[in-house]
């Protein structure tokens, strides 16, 4: 049987829809038209297309003043090593919370929630010193290693999983022989590849778009990643938003990217022909 749907309530629904997005599409579309103004034409034509999309001179300027290539590169370089130790210490994590009992399990877990309940803020002042007795202040190691600790959202992400594959997996390979490590390497961790792609995703996407940490402990011109290159086009009395609208594009391409190549692997199965 159809069911029957009030048409006025069928307008609202569609209009409300259309409304949403609209409002989620504008700033994507002022960003994309403002990329290939002239300054001029971006302050005296609003919103209105712009006269040419062949026009690359502000793409070409954003590498030449904010120099991205060297945002880029470093920010690649905290990536690769930051994600990569998020990924080895958080299964770790969740491996010997999810596996074992022992004692101050949970106070452990707990400790964990109650750091994520303080904000961010509250905690530079004794963040930088730490960095500054560690001698990691204007280098670039200070960013892979604020970012590399195991928070709450990985352990989560992970502890989830693991408690999803069957034990029988474990007892079969203590059986054959196998030590905890080659349990967890060999069973623990290739199962865990839908945990991983997820936070593969979000880590990047968070160390990519931060502005704090490099601002504040890497300000040498050398260090400078993508957010913090964009400063780059902001003066003390105008900014200009035709050059941050043209990094702004730049900078989102990847992101993009790094979303559609594995979102893919976010809601699969994560023990399809683990048990025979």
């Amino acid at each position: 049987m159809e069911r029957y749907e009030n048409p006025a309530f069928t307008l609202f629904k569609y209009f409300t829809l259309g409304l949403a997005t609209l409002i989620v599409l504008f700033p994507i579309y002022s960003v994309v038209v403002g990329a290939f103004k002239t300054r001029e034409e971006f302050y005296s034509s609003g919103l209105s297309l712009p006269d040419n999309f062949l026009n690359f001179d502000n793409f070409v300027r954003v590498f030449e003043v904010g120099k991205l290539d060297i945002g880029f590169l470093n920010i690649l370089t905290i990536l690769a090593v930051a994600v990569c130790g998020n990924i080895v210490f958080g299964s770790m994590v969740a491996y010997a919370v999810g596996r074992f009992d022992f004692k101050l399990k949970g106070s452990i877990i707990g400790l964990f929630l109650i750091g994520q309940l303080i904000p961010t803020i509250t905690t530079q002042v004794a963040i930088f010193s730490v960095v500054k007795s560690l001698m990691l202040y204007n280098k670039l190691a200070v960013a892979m290693v604020l970012y590399m600790g195991a928070d709450v959202l990985q352990i989560i992400i992970y502890l989830q999983f693991v408690k999803s594959i069957p034990k029988d997996l474990d007892e079969n390979a203590m059986i054959e022989g196998a030590s905890l490590f080659r349990i967890y390497r060999s069973i623990i961790f290739p199962l865990l590849g839908p945990a991983t792609a997820t936070l593969v995703i979000l880590k990047t996407i968070y160390i990519y778009n931060d502005f704090t940490v490099p601002f504040l402990f890497m300000q040498a011109e050398k260090l400078q990643v993508v957010s913090t290159a964009m400063a780059s086009f902001v003066g003390p009395n105008a900014a200009q938003l035709n050059l941050i609208s043209a990094a702004v594009l730049i900078i989102f391409i990847p992101t993009v990217a790094i979303f559609l190549l594995l979102q893919r692997y976010i809601f699969s199965g994560v023990t399809n022909g683990a048990v025979k």
